[in-house]
C-alpha cells in the first residue's frame, strides 16, 4: 500500500454546529499535516473501492461480513426502482452507519459535500439561522445562537430542545437529515418546535434564514476605564481582530476588562491558546490532551506574551460557552488570574481528529480528552463560575444585560478600592515627607 499525504486536523471539538444548518465550526482545531497510510491509493478514489478495501482489511476480517454483502447484493438486484440505486451513496451510507455504531455524536464520517461545507464554515462563511446545536441523549440541543443571528433574534436559547423541524419529529431523523432540513436559502423560513425548561408545552419558533456575519472580536467602552472585550468564536479572523483590539487597549491603559465568552461555541485550539497567552504572565499550562494509551499526551502552554496580564479581569460564561471558550475560562480560573462569572458552561471535554481522505470525504473521530491546568475534565459537566449570576427576567426583551452589568460593577468597585488605597498611600507618604 502506498503512502500518501493526508491532512490531519486535531480538534477539541465541542459539538455539532448548525451555523447555517450544517455542522461546523465550534471546534478547537490545531491544523497539522501528517504522512500516514491511507485506506485507498491516491488514484483510486471510489467509495465502493474504499469500502471493499475496508471490508477486507485485517482488522475487519475479525467480523463476519457475509450478511453485509448479501444485503448489498439483494438491494442491487431486487430494489424496485433501479434508478435510485447509487453505489457511491450506498458505500457512503455504509461507512456512516459503521461510524455511527460507536454511539458518539462527535465521531462522524463526512461525504465530500459535507466536508466542503464543514471547511467553508470554519472560514466564517455562514448562511442560515446562525445557531449551534449538539446531540445529547438522542435530542438536538441548542448550545447557543450566534450574536445578532436570525436564531438569536427569533428567541432561540441555550438548552432548547429542537423537537420538530417544519413539523417533522427530529428523533426520527438522522443527524444529517436534521441538518439538511435546517439548511436553506437566504430569505426562506424554517419552523422549529422547541421544548424548553420551564415551559409546559412545546412551542414553535419560525426563523427566516439569512447570511450570518459573525464579528469574531468586538470591544466596547463601559466607562471609568472598564472595557468589554467580546469573543464570539475562535476562527480564522479572531487572531488579527484580537491583535487590533489589544493594541487599542494598551493605549487606553484599562483599569479592568470583561472578557465575554457567552454564546461562544469554540473554534481553533491554537488560537484560543494564543489569546489566553495575553492574559497570563509567563509560560503557563493552557490545556492537556490525554489519549487512551497515555503515551502521547500533550500539554500546550501559553507563549509568555502576557500583554494584558496585569489588568483586572472578569470572564463571562453561560450555557452557550463551549470548547475553546471553556479552555480559556478553565485556565483563567485554575491559574486564579481573574473571576469567572455567569452561569455553568456547556461541558465539552473530548478531542477529535479530522482526517481528509483522497476522495474529498473525511473522518472526524474522538481520539482523546482535554483537561484544564489543574487536571479537570469538564465533559458533560462544564465550568462552574466563581460568581453565579443569572440573566434578568427582562434581559432578552428589554435589551438589559444583568450578567454584564454585574461584571462591570465588580471591576469598577475593584478599581475604586484600588484608587482609595493608592490615595491613602500617597497621603501617608506626603505626611511622612
Amino acid at each position: 500500500m502506498n503512502k500518501s499525504p493526508k491532512a490531519s486536523v486535531y480538534i477539541l471539538a465541542f459539538l455539532v454546529v448548525f451555523f447555517f444548518g450544517w455542522e461546523s465550526a465550534s471546534y478547537y482545531i490545531l491544523k497539522k499535516q501528517a504522512e500516514t497510510n491511507v485506506v485507498m491509493k491516491q488514484e483510486d478514489v471510489s467509495p465502493v473501492a474504499a469500502l471493499s478495501s475496508l471490508m477486507t482489511s485485517s482488522s475487519a476480517s475479525k467480523a463476519d461480513l457475509t450478511i453485509f454483502w448479501k444485503v448489498w447484493d439483494m438491494v442491487e438486484q431486487m430494489y424496485v426502482d433501479e434508478s435510485k440505486i447509487d453505489k457511491q451513496q450506498m458505500a457512503y451510507g455504509a461507512i456512516k452507519g459503521m461510524v455511527a455504531s460507536l454511539g458518539d455524536p462527535f465521531t462522524v464520517y463526512m461525504t465530500p459535500e459535507e466536508t466542503r461545507e464543514f471547511d467553508q464554515s470554519l472560514n466564517g462563511q455562514l448562511e442560515g439561522i446562525g445557531a449551534e446545536l449538539t446531540v445529547r441523549n438522542g435530542n438536538l440541543i441548542v448550545v447557543s445562537p450566534l450574536k445578532n443571528s436570525p436564531a438569536e433574534k427569533a428567541g432561540l436559547q441555550p438548552g432548547d430542545i429542537v423537537y420538530k423541524i417544519d413539523g417533522q419529529i427530529t428523533s426520527d431523523m438522522t443527524l444529517f437529515d436534521a441538518i439538511m432540513k435546517i439548511r436553506g436559502a437566504k430569505g426562506s423560513k424554517v419552523v422549529l418546535t422547541i421544548v424548553r425548561e420551564g415551559k409546559n408545552d412545546p412551542f414553535e419558533i419560525p426563523i427566516t434564514r439569512d447570511t450570518v456575519n459573525v464579528e469574531s472580536v468586538s470591544m466596547e467602552d463601559k466607562k471609568d476605564g472598564i472595557y468589554l472585550l467580546s469573543i464570539n468564536q475562535f476562527n480564522d479572523t479572531t487572531k488579527p481582530e484580537f491583535e487590533d483590539k489589544v493594541k487599542q487597549l494598551l493605549l487606553l491603559q484599562p483599569k479592568g476588562i470583561v472578557l465575554d465568552l457567552r454564546f461562544n461555541g469554540g473554534g481553533y485550539l491554537d488560537i484560543s491558546v494564543d489569546i489566553l497567552s495575553d492574559f497570563l504572565k509567563g509560560v503557563e499550562d493552557a490545556v492537556t490532551i490525554k489519549r487512551r494509551d497515555n503515551i502521547n499526551n500533550e500539554t500546550m502552554k501559553t507563549s509568555g506574551s502576557g500583554r494584558l496580564a496585569e489588568v483586572p479581569l472578569v470572564v463571562l460564561i453561560n450555557g452557550g460557552s463551549a470548547s475553546a471558550s471553556e479552555i480559556v475560562a478553565g485556565a483563567i480560573q485554575d491559574h486564579k488570574r481573574g473571576i469567572v462569572m455567569g452561569e455553568q458552561s456547556f461541558g465539552k471535554g473530548s478531542v477529535q481528529e479530522v482526517d481528509k481522505l483522497p476522495d474529498g470525504s473525511s473522518l472526524r473521530v474522538t481520539i482523546a480528552k482535554w483537561y484544564t491546568p489543574l487536571g479537570n475534565n469538564i465533559d458533560q459537566v462544564g465550568i462552574k463560575p466563581d460568581i453565579e449570576v443569572k440573566p434578568g427576567a427582562d434581559d432578552s426583551a428589554g435589551g438589559a444585560d444583568t450578567q454584564l452589568d454585574a461584571a462591570v460593577k465588580y471591576l469598577k468597585d475593584l478599581s475604586r478600592g484600588a484608587d482609595k488605597t493608592e490615595t491613602k498611600a500617597s497621603e501617608g507618604a506626603n505626611k511622612a515627607g
